[in-house]
């Protein structure tokens, strides 16, 4: 299964310490890159995030952000250090008694280095837990580029159905376009009084088929057409074989029209071009 290079997810995990919210989005891009807003915490995950993001996508632009919602309840416990606070206390005192000043305020006390210690939360196992939730959010996420991946290869498959039909009307078309050529050149001949035996007007038409075959042309937009249903039913990262696919595509298009001598022809060349143009749009999304 081939996979879009577009792809967006979000996954939220509630507990009891608060929420954490994944949201994983990405683009078109030819290389991979990967972007990553983390709260300060997290951000000595960042290389380790992007080595996991490196083993599971091939190209794209990817965006990853946590949003990380912290409990005031959970985000820490208040601890007092009552020995430091009854010393602190008795040395206010006696400053107290000494310098004849006013009476102790608590939260002086209270703000002396060490006599309060918050209790932090324990950051491994909530880096284990968030952790936990972005590997259920990327696999939402690949999910989703796989879905995209799917839309594009039944488009791919649709529009390589719609060359082989061209290409099959050409090649019906083709002894008909020279038998008409044939008489054209006879007319005209017949109009300027031009006599000429047989065995010319057959060389003639030799060259002439010689400059407007293209059978070899159409066996390439076959083999083509085969090789690029090959490359889709494999799937994997296959976007730069496909669009290097459609380079050739189009060669064998525009030399086809520039072969052309009947109206049928041409058009069948131009919606050959179109054709391929709408594959080497959607192509550009593909991993």
């Amino acid at each position: 299964m081939i996979q879009s290079m577009t792809g967006y997810a979000r996954f939220e995990h509630k507990a009891d310490w608060g929420t954490a919210v994944w949201e994983i989005r990405s683009v078109n891009q030819r290389f991979l890159e990967t972007y990553f807003r983390l709260p300060e915490s997290f951000r000595s995950l960042e290389n380790s995030l992007r080595e996991q993001f490196r083993k599971k996508l091939q190209r794209g632009k990817v965006e990853c952000k946590l949003h990380l919602q912290i409990e005031d309840g959970e985000q820490s416990e208040l601890s007092i250090n009552e020995e430091l606070a009854k010393s602190v206390i008795a040395s206010a005192k006696w400053v107290s008694q000494h310098a004849a000043a006013g009476q102790i305020n608590p939260i002086d006390v209270l703000k002396w280095p060490g006599v309060v210690a918050a209790r932090e939360q324990d950051m491994d196992s909530l880096q284990k837990e968030v952790l936990a939730a972005l590997d259920k959010a990327t696999a939402d996420f690949i999910d989703n580029r796989k879905s995209e991946g799917a839309a594009i290869e039944r488009m791919l498959q649709e529009r390589l159905d719609g060359v082989a039909e061209q290409v099959a009307f050409v090649r019906k078309r083709m002894p008909d376009v020279m038998a008409w050529q044939r008489e054209r050149l006879l007319a005209r001949f017949d109009e300027v009084k031009i006599e000429l035996d047989s065995q010319r007007v057959e060389q003639e038409m030799i060259m002439l088929a010689q400059k407007v075959d293209v059978a070899e042309e159409l066996d390439r937009l076959d083999a083509h057409v085969e090789e690029g249903r090959k490359i889709l039913k494999k799937g994997g990262p296959c976007g730069r074989r496909l669009d290097f696919m459609m380079q050739e595509f189009n060669r064998e298009a525009n030399t086809l029209s520039s072969k052309s001598i009947s109206s049928e022809i041409t058009a069948a060349a131009v919606d050959l071009k179109v054709l391929i143009e709408q594959m080497r749009e959607q192509i550009q999304n593909i991993e």
